[in-house]
């Protein structure tokens, strides 16, 4: 399933005049230890999903060879780490950093790192923000909406905000089931509909527990086009605005606080979801992501190239350009990239 990290890269891609090499946010790996440990906890058929993929630093980068992406940043996706056990999940969330990791070394101009933390572990995962930062050197981290039903605007997660603020890090969003999904699924693949709303409930939850304007620091990104936030942002805003604190203080402007977020397109941005995130977010803030692996390659080179004969996002700049900038600018090691070929 995985290969070695240390294995001899792809040769780096050609340059194509006109088309700057994408950068993706949300991109996954998995190993096969990292599979056979959730399959041992239990998670046989991940968030409801009936089979693991597979990947490989290969497969991956042949993707991005043929659909123009430079660069896709890696990451663990939900499950995550954390199977019950803290002992265990900082074990998982060690080796599968220094996995991915291995594999920027041996590529560093086409993968970076979004590092996992083995949340709600306090300790273990501010541990584990040292170690990814000051060790392997990570772009950012990866946290998923909740952990063990631990949403993000949780006091108890207070010192961890705190200190990647402090690191002025990118900390990039990614859904995974939420506590109810056994009666709100319905049975159903939870990546379809709870993954979308798990997003939005822990992203208010970080406006409303004041953690987004206590860290103003924090780079983070929300995947799926914002999930269901650009349709319920105004309903978010007239809700504080209507019930003030038991303090008697007004509630945070909802919607200028959305707008200083970042927001991936992966999914199923076209036709209809782009026009609601652009709505909502700020142009500079709309990032590529493409969900591979857990998007099969085919799809994720449909998704790729939708991106090129969809209308423009803003006039005098396309989808690949705009994209790629705005990503560039929130890593900026990024900018030393050769281009992509097509």
């Amino acid at each position: 399933m995985n290969s070695d990290p240390s294995a001899t890269g792809a040769p780096e891609p050609a340059a194509v005049p006109g088309a700057p090499g994408m950068i993706d946010v949300h991109a996954h790996f998995l190993t096969d230890s990292y599979v056979a440990k959730a399959r041992a906890a239990g998670r046989e058929f991940p968030d409801g999903i009936p089979h693991w993929p597979a990947w490989s630093a290969e497969a991956h980068l042949e993707l991005m060879d043929r659909s123009g992406i430079a660069t896709a940043m890696l990451s663990t996706s939900s499950p995550g780490v954390h199977f019950g056990d803290d002992r265990a999940a900082r074990d998982l969330a060690r080796e599968v950093n220094e996995f991915g990791a291995g594999v920027v070394r041996a590529h560093p101009r086409r993968f970076g790192l979004f590092a996992s933390l083995p949340l709600p572990d306090v300790e273990g995962a501010l541990a584990e923000i040292d170690y990814a930062y000051d060790t392997l050197g990570a772009d950012g981290v990866i946290l998923m909406t909740n952990t063990q039903g631990v949403y993000l605007g949780n006091p108890v997660l207070e010192p961890v905000f705190a200190e990647l603020d402090r690191r002025n890090a990118v900390v990039f969003l990614h859904p995974t089931s939420p506590v109810c999904w056994e009666q709100s699924a319905l049975g159903r693949p939870r990546p379809m509909i709870e993954f979308i709303f798990d997003t939005a409930r822990t992203v208010t939850d970080l406006l409303l527990a004041g953690t987004l304007a206590r860290y103003p620091n924090l780079k983070v990104v929300v995947p799926h086009c914002g999930g269901a936030l650009p349709v319920l942002a105004d309903r978010v805003n007239l809700v504080t605005q209507l019930f003030p604190a038991d303090d008697g203080s007004q509630g945070p402007d909802a919607l200028a606080a959305l707008r200083r977020l970042y927001y991936d397109t992966a999914g199923t941005p076209f036709p209809r979801q782009v026009p609601a995130l652009m709505s909502l977010a700020d142009p500079e803030r709309v990032l590529y992501g493409s969900d591979y692996c857990w998007t099969p390659a085919h799809a994720a080179a449909q998704h790729t190239a939708s991106f090129d004969t969809a209308p423009d996002p803003v006039e005098g700049t396309n989808w690949r350009r705009l994209t790629t900038a705005n990503a560039q600018r929130l890593i900026p090691r990024l900018t030393d990239r050769p281009p992509a070929q097509r």
